[in-house]
């Protein structure tokens, strides 16, 4: 009697632990399963997308990487074809119209490079001494209403944002030193254009736009004296420290870059191709692009480390402005956002979130006085 007393006793001691074990396993299989199918989904759809990053640089690697666990996360219901820059459409504007038209069903460009088609897109990533934290985008975007704004703008031309990618700040490699900005005039820049262009222009630079591919040939015929593009990692893939000895930061210690420090990328769907997804798999690629956006940034960040060593080992110099010539550059560049800000209603209105948010007295980045006589 006591004998099966004492084995009662135990069992109920050891169900606990049991019934414990249980629900964590089948909790963890939970987070790790895969998105589950449903009933929605009768078969598999296949997305072509396109990026803007170049075959074999890191950022491919990490966008191709991606795209290609999408079938399975996604229980088989997406499956995403990744292609490298110019694969399918020839340039940005090809690229464009081939998302609009349903030649490719999406693509994961810089944001930046709609400023001829989208006044507003200038806005919808970083520019010339506006937010530069990456924090700070995203809380615009998620926290402030940026993104449903973006997905209205976007949506006049038969596009849905699906949202902002991370990925760094921008840097200029160059022949020739500048260790301020007076040594700008009279040099020839590759920039990606618009507000950017504009804020260099002032400074005495002649700027031009050039694809990724062609920066490189550009810069060993000397057809530019200096180009930007994105940071250290891809930079050094795309083999520009052949062919310069010098890397502008132009910013102040602490800060990469003044002129484009959050240089967002995004995944644009056509819309036809985004209204085909079921309710469930919408939401799904909605958070992948968030979980993937953090994943490319951080990755990308580390890789920079590491390819900044590498340049130096190659003898690169790099320099940075003095705290005057910060001031000088922020003061050139605040009325080229209230003149692109006036290009359109939408530009507008975008600026107008921003501009609230740098005059907050606890983000800090502009004063009343800072934007005295600017209007909208």
């Amino acid at each position: 009697m006591s004998e099966n007393k004492d084995k009662k006793t135990a069992e109920k001691a050891e169900n606990p632990s049991r019934r414990n074990l249980i629900k964590s396993t089948i909790g963890a299989a939970i987070i790790a399963a895969p998105f589950i199918r449903n009933a929605e989904a009768a078969k598999t759809t296949t997305w072509k997308v396109q990026t803007s990053w170049d075959a074999g640089t890191t950022g491919y690697k990490l966008f191709e990487t991606w795209a290609n666990s999408f079938k399975e996360k996604s229980g088989g219901e997406l499956d995403i074809k990744p292609f490298a820059a110019r694969s399918v459409a020839a340039d940005n504007s090809a690229l464009f119209d081939a998302v609009r038209t349903g030649v490719l069903q999406a693509m994961n460009p810089f944001t930046i490079y709609w400023s001829g088609k989208i006044p507003a897109s200038v806005f919808l990533t970083s520019y010339p001494a506006g937010p530069d934290q990456t924090s700070h985008w995203d809380t615009m975007f998620y926290g402030l209403g940026m993104l449903e704004m973006t997905r209205d703008i976007f949506k006049k031309k038969g596009l849905f944002y699906v949202g902002p990618i991370q990925h760094d700040a921008n840097i200029i490699h160059s022949k020739k030193a500048v260790n301020s900005l007076a040594d700008l005039k009279g040099m020839k820049i590759r920039l990606p254009g618009g507000m950017v262009s504009q804020v260099f222009d002032k400074f005495g630079a002649s700027t031009t736009s050039l694809p990724s591919s062609d920066i490189y040939p550009a810069l060993e015929k000397g057809t530019v004296d200096a180009a930007d593009y994105v940071g250290p990692a891809i930079n050094y893939d795309l083999g520009f420290a052949e062919v310069t000895k010098f890397i502008i930061c132009v910013g102040p210690p602490g800060q990469t870059s003044l002129y484009q420090p959050v240089d967002l990328m995004d995944l644009t769907v056509n819309m036809q191709a985004w209204k085909r997804l079921s309710n469930k798999m919408k939401v799904f690629v909605e958070e992948q692009v968030q979980t993937y956006s953090v994943h490319h940034y951080v990755t990308i960040q580390n890789a920079n480390t590491v390819a900044m060593n590498k340049f130096l080992s190659k003898g690169t110099t790099v320099s940075r402005l003095s705290s005057e010539d910060v001031g000088k550059f922020r003061k050139a560049a605040i009325p080229v956002w209230y003149e692109w800000a006036k290009k359109d209603k939408d530009a507008s209105k975008i600026f107008k979130l921003q501009q609230d948010f740098m005059l907050n007295p606890y983000m800090g980045y502009l004063t009343n006085a800072d934007v005295k006589g600017m209007k909208l």
